[in-house]
């Protein structure tokens, strides 16, 4: 595909994604909210706007905080569909599927095509081309542009529209609670004389994504950050909103949502690794004792309920 393509966006994920398709061999358009922060990947033609971006290029990417962002980079005189002239538009935030409901009809308006196509996984793997997409659109779309996503890693067709955001959620509502349970079997392994290390590796046998994490775990470096908490917090949010719309029996989500919010309220910025600070704190604070169901008393740590 020799399309030229624009990526609104340029946080973490999005920044990935221009460097990975830059070394692909694509000609990149880029536009951020923050323009320094486009202009420092040093790839690409960076722009003063959206529309801008969109009356260079053959597809447009996005991939911004939320469904606000969203809205305000396609709207206005100045959004993207300002300059709107046939173009494929790629969303690849992780904004949940009701804003796609609210842009799809506009996009179609102004004759262009959406396709909704989050991707799985952390901003190495986008950088490695071992990315999983996944793609909700209509199928004549999402194969117009599969020779570009294919560059990103391996691309699903998950099913109509908004099928993407749907299972993105999905995704990262299992990443949540993944991350919850290491922390904790990783400490409760500590707790109980075990090396921490060696805890950790058997740990990634069962879940080998673990291991790009292995310095937050082990180390409590928790930085640079791939995936920050208040950002886990945000998509769990939305997940909770979809599942509990179609009256989705979801006690696990609900729970890994309340812990990862209290790691979120100390260290918003950090990766999600950081949970395993709510746990660490028994060390410092003390467990205090609490009657299990069995009757029997059960060590609970302060600050983990």
């Amino acid at each position: 595909m020799n399309a030229r393509v624009a990526v609104l966006g340029t946080g973490r994920m999005g920044s990935a994604i221009a460097r990975r398709l830059e070394a692909t061999g694509v000609e990149l358009v880029l536009w951020n909210r923050t323009r320094s922060r486009a202009e420092a990947l040093g790839v690409g033609t960076v722009v003063g706007t959206p529309a801008d971006a969109v009356a260079m290029v053959d597809v447009v990417i996005t991939s911004l905080t939320g469904s606000d962002a969203l809205r305000a980079t396609f709207g206005g005189s100045t959004g993207a569909l300002a300059a709107v002239r046939h173009q494929i538009f790629v969303e690849m935030s992780t904004a949940g599927p009701d804003v796609l409901d609210e842009l799809a009809p506009l996009v179609a308006k102004a004759g262009a095509s959406l396709v909704d196509a989050p991707v799985v996984g952390a901003p190495p793997f986008v950088l490695e081309g071992t990315e999983l997409v996944i793609a909700g659109g209509e199928r004549a779309d999402v194969d117009r542009v599969r020779p570009l996503l294919d560059r990103l890693g391996e691309l699903w067709h998950v099913g109509p529209l908004g099928s993407g955001a749907r299972l993105k959620l999905v995704a990262n509502s299992m990443l949540g609670a993944l991350a919850l349970i290491a922390a904790e079997l990783e400490t409760a392994g500590k707790d109980a004389g075990l090396d921490p290390a060696v805890t950790f590796d058997v740990l990634t046998r069962f879940v080998p994504s673990l291991a790009i994490r292995r310095a937050g775990y082990l180390e409590d470096r928790h930085q640079p950050t791939m995936f920050a908490l208040r950002d886990l917090r945000k998509d769990l949010d939305l997940a909770l909103s979809v599942f509990r719309r179609v009256d989705a029996h979801v006690p696990m989500t609900a729970f890994v949502r309340e812990r990862v919010d209290e790691a979120a309220a100390s260290d918003p910025d950090l990766d999600i690794s950081a949970v395993i600070r709510r746990y660490a704190q028994r060390h410092s604070a003390g467990a205090r004792p609490e009657r299990g169901r069995g009757g029997t008393l059960e060590a609970r740590p302060v600050g983990v309920r």
